[in-house]
């Protein structure tokens, strides 16, 4: 940026950056329709907000190179440590699906929790055969354009892939009786409930045997 504004280089070498104020993460985590109205029921302890909205940094994800190097990262981490629950949030969703697409090797189960993105339905499914996968997401989706479009596209993803022999489940909170939940859904007053339903769900998978649970970063 500086050396654009000194004119050493152009303009369209500035790098690709994201901010989001309250007013857009508030609809966009599904807090509310609009700030400052809340959902009814809405589970995210808004007493708190003011220490959550310093979270609200510049995003400069979208500037990192093809593939992005917490994939390849991620699948080494696997190698190291051995048989691992990958789990994902938000914009790190979609990387435990790129890992498993390099090599599923090791990789005892998948929980992405409100990814911004599953692999697409035409994607090669061979990698998720068998493969114990939890596609989780909270309240209100119904709300949000952009979650619900998120939503439909994962259970195109989950129908393509159980048809190749694949164990992907798409989940959604309140049809398992949890009601209110934002898209901070490990930051929501019932957080510790939720975590409980999905150490059962490893349980359940099969994965947790010998595995270790190791989250992506966001």
């Amino acid at each position: 940026m500086n050396a654009v504004k000194a004119g050493r280089q152009p303009p369209t070498s500035i790098p690709t950056l994201v901010s989001a104020g309250r007013e857009v993460a508030w609809e966009m985590f599904r807090f509310g329709p609009k700030y400052p109205q809340a959902h009814a029921g809405v589970q995210f302890p808004l007493d708190s907000q003011a220490e959550f909205w310093k979270q609200m940094v510049p995003d400069w994800a979208y500037s990192l190179p093809a593939p992005n190097p917490t994939v390849p990262a991620l699948r080494e981490l696997v190698r190291k440590v051995g048989p691992t629950v990958l789990v994902s949030h938000s914009q790190s969703g979609i990387y435990p699906f790129q890992a498993a697409a390099l090599d599923a090797t090791g990789i005892a189960a998948i929980v992405a929790i409100e990814p911004g993105a599953c692999p697409a339905a035409t994607a090669d499914m061979a990698p998720y055969r068998g493969l114990p996968v939890l596609v989780l997401f909270g309240d209100f989706v119904g709300t949000s354009a952009y979650w619900n479009a998120r939503l439909q596209s994962c259970r195109a993803f989950a129908n393509a892939a159980n048809a190749a022999g694949g164990r992907v489940q798409v989940q959604l909170l309140p049809d398992a009786g949890f009601g209110g939940n934002t898209h901070m859904l490990m930051q929501d007053k019932n957080s510790l409930d939720i975590a409980a339903w999905l150490a059962g769900w490893i349980e359940r998978s099969g994965a947790n045997a010998g595995a270790n649970a190791n989250a992506s970063p966001r």
